[in-house]
């Protein structure tokens, strides 16, 4: 009975420290991904936004995607080593933490952008510039984190795998 209750107890702890550990590196690396974007700036002609052409809206997503996959992946390496290593367990509860992970990047990365400047550009004077906004576009970013993730996650059960190699006790002879 003890057994199966501690069991169950390093269940709920894996799931709380890998739920724990995602979304604090969503959190860090939505602040990285901010720390390191460079806004496009844009100026206002006839009520539309017009990017500076030397500026790509690339930049953010591509960030995005560089710190998605290096935090995930650091965060899938921890993850595994925290775990009680069930395999099974630590798979679904990476994927799920590294979703949340993704999703919580976002919304920090976004916090006190200034708002869409194509839609600021409709009340402005002409000739005013204006920030672009953190945004991300495409798929790539839907799958960066979980990519990291379970890459670290893969390290870490081939790797570091903690069975020990098997040994032959006799070499066969042919016969």
């Amino acid at each position: 009975m003890t057994r199966a209750r501690h069991a169950g107890g390093g269940l709920v702890r894996d799931v709380v420290l890998v739920v724990l550990l995602f979304a604090l590196a969503g959190v860090v690396g939505g602040l990285v991904w901010r720390w390191i974007w460079t806004p496009m700036r844009g100026t206002v002609l006839d009520g539309v936004w017009y990017p500076a052409t030397n500026s790509s809206p690339f930049s953010a997503t591509g960030l995005y995607v560089l710190v998605a996959l290096v935090t995930g992946l650091l965060a899938g390496l921890i993850g595994a080593l925290v775990t009680d290593r069930r395999e099974l367990v630590t798979l679904v509860l990476v994927a799920g933490g590294s979703l949340l992970a993704g999703w919580v990047m976002l919304q920090v990365g976004a916090i006190g952008m200034p708002a869409d400047p194509t839609t600021l550009a409709r009340s402005a004077d002409d000739g005013t510039r204006l920030p672009g906004t953190l945004t991300v576009t495409g798929w790539s970013p839907l799958v960066a984190f979980p990519t990291g993730a379970l890459l670290g996650l893969f390290v870490v059960f081939v790797g570091l795998s903690r069975k020990p190699a098997e040994q032959p006790d006799s070499v066969g002879t042919a016969g």
